[in-house]
């Protein structure tokens, strides 16, 4: 059995769906279940007893102790945090609260756990820290791509929790010998998204019929990475990831953000053709405070040391994640009502 904190949220509930569908190892799903964790996202697990879902605070120690205890995981895979530049901002203070202090707590019951185990299982067992890219700060236009070498040089409150929590497991490694991994994602897309992301967002006001705000001038640069291939890059860093290492995660596709909502409106105008073209929505608004300009991610060393690349491209996999939006519009309209809220696993809950 694998343990993944965070399992009900956009990359933890894919990755979860992406491992069942390669594996009948059992996933113990620890999440908290706040704004943007949803249990529809694991829909198609319903009655599947390889998947156990426990709501509860990665800070909860005791719980995650006992649920360690119980289910004797041989790896943790750490998707659980707060994520959206906009909050932390507005609310900088549940950033600390769980991408630092959660984490923190999350890796003391991790080492306790491990710390106990003999033999085969001590030396088999991993924690998978998955950050962002956003720890390394902002890149000039003809800068190269961020490396795993590359200085942290955070911008945002998200981006300095997420590199605290990045020192955090790597001091966890070097200090007691906890067997962790990093990575260090792009921007992700895809299914499940929560509609406060850009792509997601674009999608449902578009199909609402209201303004597609653009920060700014719309020209700073992501690297965009397709949500199942990232999955596919962490089952391989947790197969053969070496202790202690760092790997990046890059869909080597960099794109303005006003070109990918040029993108969207043209899909959208294919797919779901409105009296005219989406594009005629689209608002600059005021840009973000400390808004980096460029993100751009090397994973050479992935693909070098572990073989991974990339399978899909940005135009396919959009075109993909547009017609699961448009294929699931009640997903959508939950969402907006908050009537997703109100889920609730049927059964199986209990640690």
């Amino acid at each position: 059995m694998i343990l993944v904190t965070g399992g009900a949220g956009f990359i933890g509930s894919n990755f979860i769906l992406d491992w069942l569908a390669h594996s009948d190892e059992p996933v113990l799903n620890l999440d908290q279940l706040t704004y943007a964790g949803n249990l529809d996202n694991l829909a198609p697990l319903r009655g599947d007893a390889r998947h156990v879902f426990v709501q509860g605070d990665i800070g909860d120690r005791v719980l995650v102790a006992q649920l360690l205890a119980r289910h004797r995981p041989r790896a943790l895979i750490h998707f659980a945090a707060e994520s959206h530049v906009d909050r932390s901002i507005d609310a900088p203070g549940q950033f600390i609260a769980t991408n630092i202090n959660g984490t923190f707590s999350l890796l003391e019951a991790a080492r306790a756990y491990w710390q106990a185990l003999e033999g085969a299982d001590k030396t088999a067992f991993r924690f998978l820290h998955v950050s962002t890219d956003e720890v390394y700060g902002t890149l000039g236009p003809l800068d190269p791509a961020f490396t795993e070498q590359s200085a942290y040089a955070p911008n945002s409150p998200y981006a300095a929790s997420k590199a605290a929590s990045d020192h955090l497991v790597r001091a966890c490694y070097h200090t007691y010998g906890l067997p962790t991994l990093t990575s260090n994602c792009s921007n992700n897309y895809g299914p499940c998204q929560f509609p406060e992301k850009l792509i997601p967002l674009m999608i449902a006001n578009a199909l609402a019929g209201k303004a597609l705000p653009v920060y700014g001038d719309g020209r700073q640069i992501r690297d965009w990475l397709y949500v199942g291939d990232h999955c596919a890059a962490l089952r391989r860093i947790l197969e053969a990831g070496r202790p202690g290492e760092v790997y990046n995660v890059g869909g080597n596709k960099e794109m303005t953000n006003i070109d990918v909502v040029h993108t969207l409106c043209d899909l959208l105008d294919a797919e779901a053709p409105g009296a005219q073209s989406y594009r005629g929505q689209i608002a600059h608004v005021t840009d973000r405070a400390g808004h980096d300009r460029r993100y751009a991610v090397d994973a050479g060393k992935l693909q070098r040391e572990l073989g991974w690349a990339p399978a899909e491209d940005f135009a396919s996999g959009l075109a993909r994640t547009v017609r699961w939006y448009l294929a699931h519009r009640d997903w959508a309209a939950a969402i907006a009502s908050g009537a997703y809220r109100d889920l609730r696993w049927p059964a199986g809950v209990a640690p």
